[in-house]
């Protein structure tokens, strides 16, 4: 049977270097007739079927490695049919895969081969989808330098020579249908590259993946589309309250009885959700959840961006808690990680034997502080699959929003590099501008498709234009953590306040350039690792100084322009610094001097969002006055916050020495009668229950206001008071 069978080409498909097995096997018109070739290693026969099994013609047995061929009888059309092999064990009957067409449309190949495809993760990865009637599983993966791919996994035995992959040259797609194959079945890709090189990788757009140590991707469902709300759209606007509680899902809580063991998504849909409900947080935000190989990364090296890691449970699970957190009016923000990747073996490094994710020259694609490889933000197929990414999370799981981490190494080319490391941008400058354009593009995309949906930069310069629109010359995000604020107010919290009098202009110098981006103020994961301590243990003093400080500091950034952000721990003061391996130390909750911190957390979150003056104009001078700002000797510090209705008005006062402060006047510019709507010293907090309760305006100018009033401010501490009647 020659005219049947290219020998060379057999020889090529058990060597797993055939680059288009579409034109070998399956059915073929040779001669005028039809003739049907599979390659079934270790089978002893083949015959072909219909579809209802009835015999249509025995294959011959061309090759002893497996290789079968041979005409089919009186049919000159393409029809379906099934192969029934004869394996050692028993006889079988199979689909072929290579009886059927393409899985990808021409339109799609086209948007794939510009990188321009706004949902790509729609088209590659694994799908379960049907093809002429028949189940399986479609699979598509760029890897254009590649001389051959095949899909391998627990349907084939994880033999490649089964099912080497059809090319779509124009856009580097190799691409199959596997009929049969099932959700929940482990898969990966063995790659052939042009040195002849063969290795595995996991699949980039895999939407599941298995629990570390093991590396393989797992087919799972696209995750079905969810509509935007009009109500997470409210909650998430610029003039909504946002106070994030910020996680670390395996760490917040453990259960020791179990080994120590972490929640489970569901379990933390039940506690987690509950308990950051009663403390009044309008937003969970959490670190990395995408798949990621090192525990000790916290996620921060994510190699699965399309998985919710297998630690804590399934994909479903994991929408089954952002559905919980939405149910119980709580937004959820995911730490997102487009600024690096880690070079595991399984991941994107040399995806295909070239740097294909990456750039080439270690200067452009090394972190140097991470040991981490840099996304080539320049290639549109690499930007494409990262903006596709940001649009995955809010479109397909409902999450509220993404933190962009790190984007200061994105920004620029010589980020943490010396003279020499780096490689200057096509003018010159050390700006990254390919990053600096996919910023823009996919705040944009986001934006544009998802406009309830915000996106907040941890970046930690003076880039200008963070948090403005990029038709306005900005990057597009909606916020920008605010790491100058953060750094100044914790080096002054970390000062004996007899000293604090020469360091009072660290508390006032962030109103000097407060309005210049949308600003969240963060205490977050950073300020409680590696070495530097929890934030109780950075507070001077004694117990009961400590404990007063960090109240104080609270009331003081809760009143402060910009939205709040805090670490898990830090609503109870958490004595140890953060451990990622441990729980929280949730006995301390029993503990007056802790739970009078988590008391104090719950209040400040309830007066917070119970008055629009402390959140509504957060991003424009109208919404902050000081009274007076220059009382360093005696540290402290008071303000107005302004809601839009001008009658709306909250007044701070800070005291940052143990000293309380009687007869201290301070003019105000509404007459009338104030309570004291929060003391972070009252003696439910574990403080001195030094107060004012009611005080009304006199008739006495102070501080350019024609009255004012006359207080006792206390020791280590702030308040608020707001007009009524």
């Amino acid at each position: 049977m020659p005219h049947y069978v290219d020998t060379v080409a057999i020889d090529a498909l058990f060597a797993g270097t055939h680059a288009d097995p579409f034109s070998v096997l399956g059915l073929h018109s040779v001669e005028d007739s039809l003739v049907v070739r599979t390659l079934q290693p270790g089978a002893s026969e083949v015959v072909v079927v219909d579809t209802a099994g009835k015999k249509i013609a025995a294959l011959h047995r061309v090759d002893e490695r497996g290789f079968f061929a041979g005409p089919i009888p009186r049919r000159k059309n393409r029809f379906p049919y099934r192969l029934k092999v004869t394996w050692p064990d028993g006889a079988v009957e199979l689909e072929d895969a290579y009886r059927f067409g393409p899985c990808l449309g021409d339109v799609d190949v086209w948007l794939l081969a510009e990188g321009t495809h706004m949902r790509p993760f729609e088209r590659l990865g694994s799908h379960p989808t049907t093809m002429e009637g028949v189940g399986g599983v479609a699979f598509a993966v760029w890897a254009p330098n590649a001389r051959r791919v095949s899909v391998v996994g627990e349907f084939n035995f994880w033999d490649g020579r089964r099912h080497p992959m059809r090319l779509r040259a124009e856009a580097g797609v190799w691409e199959l249908f596997v009929p049969n194959a099932q959700i929940g079945q482990n898969f990966k890709y063995e790659i052939r590259d042009a040195n002849g090189h063969v290795f595995l990788k996991a699949d980039p757009y895999g939407f599941s993946a298995e629990l570390r140590p093991s590396t393989a991707s797992c087919v799972a469902k696209l995750p079905a589309w969810i509509e935007p709300t009009e109500q997470r759209k409210q909650a998430n606007a610029l003039d909504a309250p946002m106070s994030i509680y910020e996680v670390h899902l395996g760490s917040w809580r453990r259960v020791p009885e179990e080994g120590d063991r972490w929640l489970s998504y569901r379990e933390l849909a039940d506690q987690l959700v509950s308990y950051v409900k009663d403390l009044g947080f309008t937003h969970l935000e959490l670190l990395p959840i995408n798949e990621h190989p090192f525990d000790g990364s916290w996620g921060y090296q994510p190699l699965g961006m399309y998985a919710p890691t297998s630690r804590f449970g399934t994909p479903e699970d994991f929408r089954y808690l952002v559905e919980t957190a939405h149910a119980n009016g709580i937004g959820m923000i995911l730490d997102w990680v487009p600024g690096h990747f880690p070079s595991d073996a399984h991941g994107l490094a040399q995806f295909d034997g070239t740097h294909l994710y990456e750039h080439a020259d270690p200067r452009e694609g090394f972190h140097q502080d991470w040991n981490t490889l840099i996304y080539n933000y320049g290639r549109r197929e690499v930007s494409n699959y990262l903006t596709g990414n940001a649009l995955y999370w809010i479109e397909r799981y409902g999450v509220d929003g993404l933190r962009v981490d790190a984007v200061a190494s994105m920004l620029y080319r010589d980020y943490s590099r010396k003279e020499g490391e780096w490689v200057p941008n096509e003018f010159g400058g050390r700006e990254n501008l390919e990053a600096i354009e996919f910023l823009k593009r996919m705040n944009s995309i986001v934006g544009s498709n998802r406009p309830e949906a915000i996106t907040s930069a941890e970046e930690s310069t003076a880039f200008p234009a963070v948090s403005r629109p990029p038709e306005m010359g900005g990057l597009g995000f909606h916020y920008k953590w605010n790491m100058g604020w953060m750094h100044d107010t914790l080096e002054y919290m970390g000062t004996d306040p007899i000293n604090r009098k020469y360091h009072h202009h660290q508390m006032t110098f962030g109103m000097v350039y407060a309005f210049n981006e949308n600003f969240v103020l963060p205490l977050s994961h950073d300020e409680v690792v590696h070495g530097k301590g929890s934030l109780i243990t950075r507070m001077p003093g004694d117990t009961w100084q400590k404990f007063a400080n960090l109240r104080a500091y609270y009331g003081f950034m809760w009143a402060h322009p910009g939205k709040k952000l805090l670490f898990m721990g830090g609503e109870f003061a958490q004595g140890a610094e953060w451990n990622h391996d441990k729980s929280l130390d949730w006995h301390l909750l029993n503990v007056d001097w802790h739970r009078g911190v988590h008391d104090l957390v719950r209040d400040l979150n309830t007066t917070y969002k119970a008055n629009p003056a402390l959140y509504q104009v957060d991003f424009e001078g109208a919404g902050f006055s000081w009274i007076a700002h220059d009382d360093g000797e005696n540290s402290v510090f008071s303000f107005i916050r302004h809601a839009k209705d001008p009658n709306d008005q909250i007044i701070v006062l800070s005291n940052f020495t143990p000293v309380p402060r009687y007869d201290y006047r301070i003019g105000v510019p509404l007459a009338g009668r104030y309570v004291e709507v929060l003391n972070t010293d009252a003696g439910h907090y574990c403080g001195s229950n030094v107060g004012n309760g009611e005080v009304h305006t006199d008739g006495i100018g102070a501080h350019g206001h024609a009255q004012s009033l006359n207080l006792t401010v206390p020791p280590l501490a702030t308040i608020y008071l707001k007009r009524v009647g």
